[in-house]
């Protein structure tokens, strides 16, 4: 799958948004290492705790399903009226959910105004000097 086509499901996923109250419309879409897809889609809550970020909704459907192996996520969010979208880039959580299954180093994020226009950045890059499996246990968890 090419970066492009995964921004693409991400600005597709952005459409089922719930956003009620900011208005912020997010889409994400999850590159598996066997090369499947999950996309996500923000909700939010009246009473903003129990809200959820894209990011994580993909993530949470993809390692309920059995999924652990990531290899990119691409995220596009702006709010519904924006005449043009900016960059919309992970919150700390959604960075932290991350680094829970995903290798920083390798595991790109790629933010995105447009299908063609984005940007990419490596999970160890947008989460410098992270806190993760490894700490716990000395290695990543299986």
């Amino acid at each position: 799958m090419t970066d492009s086509e995964l921004v693409r499901l991400a600005l597709e996923a952005r459409r089922a948004a719930y956003a009620p109250y900011s208005g912020f419309l997010v889409g994400a879409a999850l590159l598996c290492r066997d090369g499947s897809v999950y996309t996500g889609c923000n909700i939010e809550s009246a009473s903003y705790t129990p809200t959820c970020c894209a990011e994580r909704v993909a993530f949470f459907k993809a390692v309920s399903e059995g999924k652990r192996a990531f290899e990119a996520i691409a995220v596009m969010g702006a709010h519904r009226n924006a005449a043009e979208p900016g960059y919309a880039y992970p919150c700390g959580v959604c960075r932290q959910v991350m680094m829970e299954f995903c290798d920083p180093g390798s595991f790109r994020i790629l933010t995105a105004r447009t299908e063609k226009e984005y940007t990419v950045f490596t999970l160890r890059e947008l989460l410098p000097m992270a806190f993760g499996p490894a700490e716990l246990c000395g290695s990543p968890v299986d």
